[in-house]
């Protein structure tokens, strides 16, 4: 049995969060490896991220993680996976890697993901080249998101992202801002590969559990959602 420990949005700022150390540096008790699904940082500063790395430096466990909207907003994306990269994270974005964990191999796929909405309320890579320009991104993402979980050769396979690729686990979040905060192109890329599990952050008044139209669970492990340090997953 692998134990994996998930979060989302634990959205570190200029200040030490001193319970989320406390907490993640405890890890090596209960869990097997650290999964991150983006929105690590507030804003993607340099000082934030040199914060959260601190933090990341003492798990006890592999991590792994992808970036959210927010790492993304200071422009200094290099710069965020570089610092993280230098503590020993794994930062994926539309690639995968292996865990050897306890005899057991795990890959994870892993990206940020993007929006677009679901089946009956999505949107179309049609029109003006904005809209093209946003679609075609989440089909490009979606795409390498599938490429990546068909290329795993382990035991279990997980698909790590920050937006969601279910409605369900956007339930409780105003359906107006939907299509911002995830796309059923994620889930058919899932379904058409196969995985054991999908993790996603993004969503903080989300619901915390969905299934694909495939019958992947999806779990929604934004911080503010689950009101604490991570949750605990079993891949048996």
């Amino acid at each position: 049995m692998i134990r994996l420990a998930a979060v989302g949005d634990v959205h570190v700022g200029d200040e030490p969060d001193e319970a989320l150390a406390a907490d993640f540096a405890g890890l090596g008790d209960c869990a097997d490896a650290l999964l991150l699904a983006g929105d690590l940082t507030r804003c993607g500063t340099r000082r934030e991220t040199a914060l959260l790395a601190e933090i990341l430096e003492r798990v006890p466990v592999p991590v792994v993680a992808v970036l959210g909207n927010h790492d993304h907003h200071a422009d200094e994306v290099d710069d965020v996976v570089d610092c993280l990269t230098s503590v020993g994270v794994t930062v994926l974005e539309g690639d995968t890697t292996p865990l050897e964990l306890d005899g057991t191999s795990v890959g994870i796929a892993g990206s940020k993901g993007f929006g677009g909405g679901f089946v009956g309320a999505s949107a179309s890579d049609f029109g003006e080249p904005e809209m093209k320009a946003f679609v075609r991104h989440t089909k490009a993402i979606a795409e390498r998101l599938r490429d990546g979980l068909a290329g795993l050769d382990t035991d279990h396979r997980v698909a790590l992202l920050h937006y969601s690729p279910v409605a369900a686990t956007l339930h409780g979040e105003p359906p107006e801002i939907f299509p911002f905060l995830g796309s059923y192109l994620l889930a058919e890329a899932v379904d058409d590969a196969g995985a054991d599990l999908v993790i996603h952050g993004h969503a903080h008044r989300g619901s915390e559990r969905g299934v694909t139209p495939g019958g992947v669970r999806v779990r929604n492990v934004a911080r503010p959602l689950i009101g604490s340090s991570f949750r605990l997953f079993e891949l048996t």
